[in-house]
C-alpha cells in the first residue's frame, strides 16, 4: 500500500484531547507516513510501516495509542519497544507531549543504565504506556516486575535496527509472552528476510504501509565533503567550525575513544565540545543533551549508536569525522540535522582510500555531495576579524558599563600622554592573551589529484630533492601543535616523540620552534602504529597533534602508494546502546 498526502490531522479519527495537543504543538498537515498509518490503526489493524528516519514515525504510533487508552486501567496498555536507551527517550518525550490535554496519562521510560528502584516505583504505582529497550523489559519480565497481561498496544520501533543490535532473541520472546489479540505495529527503515518472517509470525494481516522517496536523504540537507588525510583531520575540522556559521553540531567517529580525544582536542582549541558514548554515565548523557538543546554546548562528538534518537532543533551541522562504512548510518547521521522543516549542513571527511565509500553513498541516497575545499588562512583570519569587530560593537551597546571604562581611558590617556588608539591596542592584546588572533600565512599544500597526477613524472626528481640523514634515510616535515608560548624546547621535542613513537634520536632532522607550532623532520615512512601511539603524545601538559606540515612533501607509505594515516578497521564491538551484552551485530556491507 501506498501511502497518500493530503489529509489534515482533524480527518485522521483521533481523540479531542490528543488532537488539540498537536494543534498546540503547531503541527498543520501529516506527514506521508502519519497520515496512511493513523487511520490503519485507529481502525484496529495491525501495521507495518517502511519509513526511512525523521519521516514523523512516533507520532504515527504514538497518536492512535494515546486516543485509545482506557486511563482507568493501571496495568500497562501500551508497550513501545526501541533499541536504544536514546530513542526510548526521545520515543518518552513524544508521547507526554501528546498527551499534555489528558488527565492521569503515565509514561515511563525502561532503560538499561538506569537504576531499578525509580522504575519499579512507577511500575507498582501504575503505568499506561511502557517505553523501552528489550534488555531491560526482559529483566523486569524475569523477575515479575512487569505485567503485560492487560497490554493492548505492542509496538516496534526502528525494528531493523533492535534485530542488527542483537535483540531478535529478547524480541521474539516479548512478543510471544504477550496477549494474542494486541495490536501490533512495527516500524523499520528496511524489511530484510528476518523482519518478514518476525511479522508474518506475530502480526495479524497486517497492513504494509510504505512511505518511499525519491532519495533516502532530505532534500533541506546540504552534502558536502572534503578530501583529507587521516592526519589533518583536525586542523580540517578546526577550521571549518571557524568559518562556517553554525549554532549546534553533531561530529562523528568510529570509535567510544576517539569521541574523548577529538573533544578534548576541541575543548583545548577553545570550542565547546563534548562526548557521548557508550560509557558516559545515563545522568550525564541526559545532561549533555540538555546543554546542546539550551546553548550552553555547541559540539557533541558521538558515535553512531549514542546519538541514535537525538531530535535536538539547534542541530545545524552534521560531520562525518569518520565516514561510516553502512549508507544507512550515514542517512541516519545526516538525518539529526535539517529537522522540523529547518535547512541543515553535512559535511564528510574522505580519505583517500575512502573513494569507494563516498561512490557507495551517491549510488544508494541518488545524491551528490558536492567536494569542498579547506578554508583557506585568509578565510580564517577573516572570520577571526569579523568576530572581534562583532565583540566591539556588542561591548558599545553596555551603557552603564561602557562610560566608567570611558572614564578610566580618558584618565590614562591625560596622565601618560598616550593615544586613545593605542590604549584599546593594548587592552585588547591584554584580553586577548598570548594566543594570536591571526594564523600564520603557510604555503598551501598541492591537492591530492595534483600530487596524484605528478607523482609518476617527478618520482626520479623528488628522490633525489628530498632531505634524508647520512644514512639515506629520507625525511619529511611534519607539525606538532606546541611552540615557544609553551616554553618548549628541542631536547623536549626529541624526548615524547622518541619514547613515545619508539623512534630513535637518529631518526629525526630539523627542529624549527615557531612561536604557536613547531615543525620537526621526522622519517617520511612513519608506521601506522607510530601514528597512533603519538596521538596521545603531550608535550608541556598539551596535546602535540602531530599532523603533515602544509607545506611540506607527500610522505610516502610502504607498497608505493602516498597515504597521510593508518589504516583503520571498521569492525563492530559492544553496543553503545548500555543493555546488557548482546550477540556482536553482523556487519552490513553495500550492495
Amino acid at each position: 500500500m501506498e501511502a497518500e498526502q493530503g489529509p489534515t490531522f482533524d480527518s485522521l479519527g483521533l481523540s479531542a484531547g490528543v488532537l488539540d495537543a498537536v494543534k498546540a504543538l503547531g503541527y498543520e498537515t501529516p506527514s506521508a507516513i502519519q497520515a496512511a498509518t493513523i487511520p490503519s490503526l485507529l481502525d484496529g489493524h495491525d501495521v507495518v510501516g517502511l519509513a526511512q528516519t525523521g519521516t514523523g514515525k512516533t507520532a504515527a504510533f504514538a497518536l492512535p495509542v494515546l486516543s485509545n487508552l482506557d486511563v482507568y486501567q493501571n496495568a500497562p496498555q501500551a508497550l513501545v519497544l526501541a533499541p536504544t536507551r536514546e530513542l526510548a527517550l526521545q520515543v518518552c518525550e513524544a508521547f507526554e507531549r501528546y498527551a499534555t490535554n489528558l488527565d492521569g496519562v503515565r509514561i515511563l521510560p525502561v532503560y538499561g543504565g538506569q537504576g531499578y528502584g525509580p522504575q519499579l516505583t512507577a511500575l507498582r504505582r501504575g503505568v499506561h504506556v511502557v517505553v523501552g529497550t528489550p534488555g531491560r523489559i526482559m529483566d523486569h519480565l524475569e523477575k515479575g516486575t512487569l505485567d503485560l497481561s492487560q497490554l493492548r498496544f505492542l509496538v516496534l520501533d526502528e525494528a531493523d535496527e533492535m534485530l542488527n543490535m542483537g535483540f531478535a532473541e529478547d524480541v521474539e520472546t516479548i512478543l510471544a509472552d504477550t496477549p494474542e489479540d494486541k495490536q501490533v505495529a512495527l516500524f523499520s527503515a528496511t524489511m530484510p528476510s528476518q523482519i518478514r518472517r518476525l511479522s508474518k509470525k506475530y502480526l495479524r494481516d497486517a497492513k504494509e504501509i510504505s512511505v518511499k522517496a525519491k532519495t533516502q536523504t532530505a532534500s533541506n540537507i546540504t552534502q558536502r565533503y572534503l578530501m583529507v588525510s587521516y592526519p589533518q583531520k583536525v586542523d580540517a575540522l578546526t577550521r571549518i567550525l571557524e568559518v562556517e556559521n553554525f549554532e549546534g553540531m553533531i561530529v562523528f567517529t568510529r570509535t567510544k575513544s576517539e569521541t574523548e580525544s577529538l573533544a578534548e582536542k576541541l575543548r583545548a582549541r577553545g570550542f565547546a565540545a563534548t562526548a557521548i558514548n557508550g560509557d558516559i554515565a545515563q545522568a550525564q548523557r541526559e545532561k549533555t543533551v540538555n546543554q546542546l538543546k539550551d546553548g550552553s554546548l555547541d559540539i557533541l562528538v558521538a558515535t553512531d549508536v549514542a546519538a541514535r534518537g537525538l531530535d535536538v532543533e539547534r542541530i545545524s551541522h552534521v560531520v562525518n569525522y569518520d565516514l561510516p562504512t553502512d549508507v544507512e548510518a550515514y542517512v541516519h547521521r545526516i538525518g539529526r540535522t535539517g529537522r522540523a522543516g529547518r535547512t541543515g549542513d553535512a559535511i564528510s571527511f574522505v580519505t583517500p582510500r575512502e573513494r569507494w565509500l563516498l561512490r557507495a553513498i551517491e549510488k544508494h541516497t541518488k545524491a551528490s555531495p558536492k567536494q569542498m575545499q579547506l578554508p583557506s588562512v585568509d578565510e580564517v583570519n577573516a572570520t577571526r576579524l569579523s568576530r572581534f569587530d562583532d565583540g566591539i560593537t556588542a561591548a558599545l551597546q553596555e551603557g552603564e558599563k561602557i562610560e566608567f571604562f570611558r572614564d578610566v581611558v580618558r584618565h590614562y590617556v591625560d596622565e601618560h600622554d598616550v593615544p586613545e588608539v593605542d590604549v584599546a591596542a593594548a587592552l585588547a592584546a591584554v584580553l586577548h592573551g598570548e594566543e594570536p588572533l591571526l594564523l600564520e600565512p603557510e604555503p598551501e599544500k598541492p591537492a591530492y589529484e595534483e600530487r596524484r597526477g605528478r607523482r609518476d613524472n617527478d618520482r626520479g626528481e623528488r628522490r633525489e630533492t628530498s632531505r634524508s640523514r647520512g644514512n639515506g634515510q629520507p625525511l619529511a616535515t611534519y607539525k606538532i601543535q606546541v611552540g615557544k608560548r609553551h616554553r618548549v624546547e628541542p631536547r623536549q621535542i626529541v624526548g615524547a616523540i622518541a619514547n613515545e613513537g619508539g623512534l630513535r634520536r637518529a631518526d629525526f632532522g630539523n627542529i624549527s620552534i615557531r612561536n604557536d607550532f613547531s615543525l620537526v623532520e621526522l622519517p617520511a615512512d612513519l608506521a601506522p602504529e607510530t601514528w597512533k601511539a603519538l596521538e596521545s603524545t603531550r608535550i608541556s601538559g598539551k596535546l602535540i597533534e602531530l599532523s603533515e606540515d602544509a607545506g611540506g612533501a607527500p610522505v610516502r607509505r610502504g607498497g608505493g602508494r602516498f597515504d597521510k594515516g593508518p589504516r583503520h578497521g571498521h569492525g563492530h564491538g559492544k553496543s553503545d546502546s548500555g543493555d546488557r551484552p548482546r550477540k556482536p551485530r553482523q556487519k552490513r556491507k553495500f550492495d
